[in-house]
């Protein structure tokens, strides 16, 4: 049996990213940040982030030094 996924609201992401929850709702629009689940097909169904998928995307946009940002794929700088 898998471990269930922990789905976070868009305000708990914000709040893990350090940013405003609107900031993750102009990201979605332009296809930044972090994957996410639309939770139903009208526009007012909910969305969810994937725990994990928020840490990998974290993980792949951290740097120990300025040159490595250079390196990051083209959307990962923009996000």
């Amino acid at each position: 049996m898998t471990a269930a996924r922990k789905l976070l609201t868009n305000a708990e992401t914000a709040e893990l990213l350090g940013i405003l929850p609107n900031t993750l709702e102009i990201w979605r629009g332009k296809g930044k940040g972090p994957r996410f689940l639309k939770m139903g097909p009208r526009k007012q169904d909910a969305i969810r982030y994937d725990e994990a998928e928020v840490m990998a995307w974290i993980q792949e946009r951290t740097c120990s030094n300025t040159s490595q940002y250079m390196n990051l794929p083209q959307q990962a700088q923009h996000a």
